[in-house]
């Protein structure tokens, strides 16, 4: 199944957003200062959102042809 660059996109833009406001809810004690970054949660963090946004728009796409 092809992806898009549409799809690749909004898949990137959700990535960051929701990402972002994640990583801040489950790591803002390291940012501020008083735990360890664990950056493999990081990166998961990131990773998940962009492959279920990428994943629902090919599956939306496959049944509205």
């Amino acid at each position: 199944m092809a992806v898009s660059k549409k799809q690749l996109k909004t898949a990137i833009y959700i990535s960051i957003l929701v990402g972002t406001i994640l990583t801040l809810i489950n790591q803002g004690e390291a940012f501020i200062g008083g735990a360890e970054i664990n950056w493999l949660k990081v990166i998961l963090t990131y990773i998940v959102p962009f492959c279920v946004s990428l994943y629902s728009s090919s599956v939306a796409l496959k049944s509205n042809k």
